[in-house]
């Protein structure tokens, strides 16, 4: 819009349309009972198109609730701080999306988004 590419009209049915996306992935993780901070799990597992195509929505929410009671079973005070603590959250992460037959493509980029949400997580209140 800045550099007048696109129109006005343009620009209202892309903001149109990403505002329906947005609605659509909150009314996904609330019509599968995820409650905020598993939908963050949810989230971090659903990068992975392949995934969602393999297990579903349904085998997803569950794992994204596993690892969350995992993380906050795992994580100490200082848990971002100390790199063996991280380790061994990393291990369990990993372990959790293997015995649930997460697809190993993109295993790695998983295990660093759900580090990364547990981090937002654990430092909220």
């Amino acid at each position: 819009y800045t550099n007048q590419a696109i129109e006005m009209a343009q620009l209202i049915e892309e903001l149109v349309a990403l505002a329906k996306e947005f609605r659509d992935q909150r009314n996904q993780g609330t019509a599968l009972g995820l409650s905020e901070d598993e939908e963050a799990f949810y989230d971090a597992l659903c990068t992975n198109n392949n995934a969602v195509d393999i297990m579903g929505d349904e085998k997803l929410a569950f794992i994204a609730r596993e690892l969350l009671s995992i993380v906050r079973q795992n994580a100490t005070i200082d848990w971002h701080v100390r790199e063996s603590v991280r380790a061994n959250l990393r291990r369990l992460i990993k372990r959790t999306l293997r015995k649930y037959g997460y697809p190993p493509d993109f295993e790695l980029a998983a295990v660093q988004f759900v580090i990364e949400q547990a981090e937002v997580i654990l430092k909220s209140p």
